[in-house]
């Protein structure tokens, strides 16, 4: 790789401690209206945006539509978390921080709705680091295609040898390295029996964001 110019990094149990949150949302957002819950919920919707996330709760689960109400609902329940509780991992400011201070400009991509990304990023003071915010559903794909990573890629105005994607779901690592970029897959305790999978799937994998290797990829 040459010297990193952009990263792009995913905010949900990468840089944000917030996947307990979306781990069992969809389950109890479906359970609250008295619908059953399907085996395995919580994987199917882990790689769809909002918008094809309230598509499969309608499709599949029985949801009464439209999406556009049940992304309302699910942004409410989440609302609270990410405007009060969420915090940054341990590491994140400090990584941040120093990539930019080395000319690496970041871009974010997450599957959370802006208003409730930006909110948190704001109040854990990490909006700033940050040149580009872009999510799933303005792109109008989730993460198991890799339409986010492009537009974050060309929102960077780099290439894919000058950049690195941060993540910690195992389905968004796969879908990156499909796409041809190189990956530094994050630890997070959402995919704690994935660790196997992660280590051999990405081109570096992070216990802690402290580990990063800064020399590796700024060289004197």
């Amino acid at each position: 790789m040459k010297r990193l110019r952009g990263a792009i990094f995913d905010m949900d149990g990468t840089i944000l401690d917030s996947m307990p949150l979306w781990d069992t949302l969809g389950e109890e957002y479906v359970r609250s209206l008295g619908l059953p819950v399907p085996p395995g919920l919580r994987q199917s919707l882990a790689p769809l945006s909002m918008r094809k996330t309230a598509e499969y709760l309608m499709r599949v689960c029985g949801v009464p539509g439209p999406a556009e109400r049940i992304i309302a609902d699910i942004d409410a329940r989440a609302s609270d978390f990410y405007r009060r509780i969420a915090p940054a991992k341990p590491g994140a400011s400090q990584l941040l921080a120093a990539l930019r201070a080395r000319g690496t400009e970041l871009a974010l991509a997450t599957a959370t709705d802006r208003e409730l990304a930006e909110a948190a990023l704001r109040r854990t003071g990490l909006l700033p680091y940050f040149s580009h915010v872009l999510t799933c559903s303005e792109v109008g794909a989730g993460k198991d295609r890799p339409d986010i990573f492009l537009a974050a890629l060309k929102a960077l105005n780099c290439g894919k040898d000058e950049a690195l994607v941060f993540e910690d779901a195992p389905h968004a690592v796969e879908t990156a390295k499909a796409a041809g970029f190189a990956v530094a897959a994050v630890r997070d305790e959402s995919a704690a029996g994935a660790e196997g999978a992660l280590r051999a799937l990405a081109d570096l994998y992070l216990e802690e964001l402290s580990d990063f290797p800064l020399a590796r990829f700024f060289p004197q």
